[in-house]
């Protein structure tokens, strides 16, 4: 039997690119089509696919809400020209994540996802119980970034420090950097803060690759980490950091 698929997307030529793509799956049909918010859910709880490819930017409200308004749990794959969305795609659960203008190839992996995920009981991931643990706000264990045209898995206990740099940030992985299209503040949300503190403005470093605090200067704190590395703490929070004991 094949899969069914149901394609939202605001954009009637992304629609069709896709269902042409689609098409020369075999074991893959598509069973409709949605061009906004409100017609998404309306589509997914009446035609129950298995899949579905939703775009983020839709009219009447956002992809990532049609994940709360649905009552029908399909595996979802995430369809957006932002890659800033990519974290976000996948605290809410998505099975993977397309940055558009993507090709067969692209898909094709996503899809490989998708058989690999069928296997699954459609109850044990469902896309709503994910999006409440990603609402509650709990430490997230493992970053998504992305590496030339691929999605990476780095997990957050293997960064040492958090730079902002702009509009993104930079984590510092070993001597790996990775760009992340998100804002510090983001990411200091998703932090666990007995592991992670807000030494400054612009960085937030692992207590646990912290070798020490040192005075450098008239009242000045230094951190410095494991790998030799030394980031400016600033005065305020210098007392933050009396008050963790560190």
């Amino acid at each position: 039997m094949k899969v069914s698929a149901l394609v939202v997307d605001d954009e009637p030529v992304a629609r069709a690119g896709l269902r042409n793509m689609l098409a020369a799956i075999d074991w893959i049909t598509v069973v409709g089509e949605a061009a906004s918010g409100p017609a998404a859910v309306e589509s997914i709880d009446a035609l129950h696919p298995e899949v579905v490819f939703l775009d983020i930017q839709l009219p009447g409200f956002l992809g990532t809400e049609v994940l709360s308004r649905m009552e029908h749990q399909p595996m979802v794959v995430f369809t957006t020209a932002y890659a800033e969305h990519a974290v976000t795609a996948f605290e809410l659960g998505a099975l993977d994540y397309l940055l558009k203008p993507f090709g067969p190839a692209r898909l094709g992996a996503a899809l490989e996802r998708v058989r690999a995920a069928l296997g699954e009981p459609a109850s044990s991931h469902p896309p709503l119980g994910r999006l409440t643990e990603a609402l509650a706000q709990g430490p997230m264990s493992r970053l998504f970034v992305r590496s030339g045209g691929a999605l990476i898995t780095v997990p957050v206990a293997t960064v040492s420090w958090f730079e902002a740099d702009g509009d993104y940030v930079v984590a510092h992985a070993g001597r790996t950097r990775h760009m992340l299209h998100v804002s510090l503040n983001r990411i200091e949300a998703r932090l666990d803060p007995a592991r992670f503190a807000r030494i400054h403005r612009t960085h937030i470093v692992n207590l646990d690759h912290v070798k020490t605090f040192r005075r450098q200067g008239k009242g000045r704190l230094v951190a410095e980490l494991a790998d030799g590395t030394r980031i400016a703490v600033s005065r305020a929070r210098a007392t933050d950091l009396r008050a963790l004991g560190r």
